[in-house]
């Protein structure tokens, strides 16, 4: 699911660093590193603590896989690649400083990760000043291909707005079109919502409430009651992390599950495989899956020598948030190796617009209006049992919607997004 990230003030707070440190006298553009180093650092930030830490975690070894293959097969350019890791803290002002750091002292060539919205967006205008490429791999905002894209900033998991039209036709066929939200008050959340209010004008139907909770909410009792007097056709749950497994126990507890049909945009098997079996229970979008046909195809050595090689590694299979690291480390590597480069422009248009075959069915590209990563996302009913074969099978694909069906079309994206290579 989305980075569930911080507050606006936090983000504010951010974003005065920011502004701050450039003032303060940091350098708009930072040495190049000589390309006789020996090896190619990449920075990795993640929010190595609080409630998204699990994500980071993910994202990490993720990364560390496709690392792994690209020096067993010869490095970059004939280099190894190392990853230096900067925490966030989950805090967007800390992210302006680590990616400073990984670049300016660590001589990192390019930076990659975020599970958080807020810090994508700052390290994505940091990374800019800085000349280098960042890669979005778990931050879901949609801004860093909207109104807030670079050009040196692509976006490997799914947008909000792809994720709530990927389910939201779903849902009205399944359940109906009177719908209550609850959604977690930051911008991600308020993205969210956006997306379903979209889809639900289109289909004519009604959103009867949309509570807005706070991050770090551990009690939705008044939430519950509620939604109980609306009587909606289906309950849509935005929040995401350890504030989602609170909500669905709770709603478990209180019976409403029983009675209201649960579902929202994204769903997480890290938070799955941590609820009670009786609190497994709902339809979702999930960004990817670890088997089946209807995600990989057939005959996907990719995506088969991934999985296994993960599960190998740490003893459970990767997530859609692995795959998000695993495909922007992979990818980054590839356009570095392919560009014979590690200046931030050659970059950036040798990674714009190419196609790639990966741990899905079909082509994918980072879209060159907006570098938007153009892949599939699928609609997942939860196992609550798992399989007698694989206790972490959860999900049950139900569906795939394929990203012209589901994205902003270029044309409209290109009134918002304007890339601004450096001249």
């Amino acid at each position: 699911m989305a980075n569930r990230s911080v507050s606006r003030n936090q983000f504010m707070k951010g974003a005065g660093l920011a502004a701050a440190s450039v003032a303060a006298g940091f350098p708009a553009f930072v040495p190049r590193r000589s390309e006789a180093e020996e090896n190619i650092k990449i920075g990795q930030i993640e929010s190595l603590v609080g409630p998204f830490s699990v994500f980071a975690k993910t994202e990490l070894q993720a990364a560390g896989v496709a690392v792994d293959l690209w020096n067993k097969r010869g490095g970059v350019m004939g280099r190894k690649v190392e990853v230096v890791v900067g925490d966030d803290l989950n805090n967007p002002g800390n992210a302006v400083i680590k990616a400073r750091e990984l670049v300016y002292q660590q001589k990192c060539v390019a930076l990659m990760g975020t599970v958080n919205s807020a810090s994508t967006l700052s390290v994505s205008s940091t990374a800019a000043s800085l000349g280098v490429v960042f890669i979005d791999s778990g931050g879901h905002t949609d801004a860093v291909v909207g109104e807030k894209c670079r050009w040196n900033s692509f976006q490997t998991c799914h947008n909000t707005w792809m994720m709530t039209h990927a389910t939201g036709y779903s849902i009205a066929k399944l359940f109906g079109k009177k719908w209550y939200l609850v959604t977690p008050d930051y911008a991600f959340g308020h993205s969210v919502a956006a997306g379903y209010e979209d889809v639900i004008k289109k289909i004519g139907g009604q959103i009867v409430g949309n509570d807005l909770v706070p991050i770090g909410t551990s009690d939705y009792s008044s939430y519950l009651l509620k939604i109980q007097a609306a009587k909606p056709d289906c309950l849509i749950a935005i929040p995401g992390g350890q504030d989602l497994v609170n909500l669905l126990k709770q709603a478990q507890s209180y019976g409403l599950l029983a009675k209201i049909p649960v579902a929202g945009p994204y769903t997480e098997l890290e938070v799955i495989w941590q609820l009670p079996k009786e609190a497994r229970v709902g339809y979702w979008g999930v960004e990817w899956y670890y088997k089946g046909d209807l995600v990989f195809g057939k005959d996907n050595a990719e995506a088969q020598r991934f999985v296994s090689e993960y599960r190998k590694r740490f003893g459970y299979p990767p997530t859609p948030y692995s795959v998000g690291a695993y495909v922007s480390m992979d990818r980054l590597l590839w356009a570095i190796n392919e560009a014979k480069s590690t200046e931030g422009v050659k970059v950036a248009r040798t990674l714009e617009g190419a196609e790639f075959n990966s741990v899905w069915k079909g082509a994918s590209s980072y879209r060159k209006v907006d570098h938007m990563l153009m892949w599939p996302a699928f609609f997942s009913k939860v196992r609550a049992e798992g399989t007698p074969e694989d206790k972490y099978d959860v999900l049950e694909i139900l569906d795939r919607q394929d990203a012209p069906v589901i994205a902003r079309s270029a044309a409209d994206t290109a009134k918002i997004c304007h890339l601004g290579y450096p001249g």
